[in-house]
């Protein structure tokens, strides 16, 4: 990531039309960018597509950028909306869990345990990829991205009770729809 002082900077160079800040801006955000998309669109090349329209619509706005908000905030709205563009534009709901970035298991869990956490793992993102678009987007920046609520209504352009209500609703849509893994896990304590 690029320290604030220094995207500051680099971020005015870009308004000016530096090519070189540009690609530093780039290269410091791919990967967010990227894993928004992937998280959102649960498939690699729309997640390409996705990230690639983002820096195409960074790059022709860029000089709009008033730096009345923290750049991050600014870019997680444009990826936010090439997202939603995205859905619009396919009409259709696309599974999150299918190509979801795995994370090796690091613990020395039995074979047994690695596979109930993978399919525990997998019903979850199966769930959250059911959720409507802006539910699924509030719980990706809250809780993969780690976006505070209010960075994150900056980047929806609402209030912070807006939300806290899209948060409420996605907790209690995924509580009704995972309430049987609760279950299970009961069922093995007892």
């Amino acid at each position: 990531m690029v320290a604030a002082e220094s995207e500051r900077e680099v971020v005015e160079a870009c308004r000016r039309g530096d090519r070189d800040a540009f690609r530093a801006l780039f290269v410091a955000h791919k990967d967010r960018v990227y894993s928004i998309a992937l998280r959102f669109s649960g498939d690699e090349a729309t997640a390409m597509d996705i990230t690639q329209d983002t820096f195409v619509k960074l790059f022709a706005c860029m000089a709009e950028f008033r730096g009345e908000a923290k750049f991050e905030s600014w870019l997680y709205r444009l990826v936010v909306n090439c997202c939603l563009d995205h859905r619009r534009k396919a009409r259709r709901l696309v599974p999150l869990a299918e190509s979801e970035i795995r994370r090796p298991f690091l613990s020395a869990e039995n074979p047994a345990a690695q596979a109930e956490r993978s399919e525990t793992s997998r019903r979850v993102q199966a769930a959250v990829a059911r959720l409507s678009p802006d539910l699924r987007l509030a719980i990706v920046l809250r809780y993969t991205e780690g976006l505070s609520y209010e960075e994150m209504a900056e980047v929806f352009g609402v209030s912070k009770g807006t939300v806290a209500s899209r948060l409420s609703r996605a907790h209690k849509n995924l509580a009704r729809r995972l309430s049987h893994l609760a279950k299970d896990w009961e069922m093995k304590d007892a």
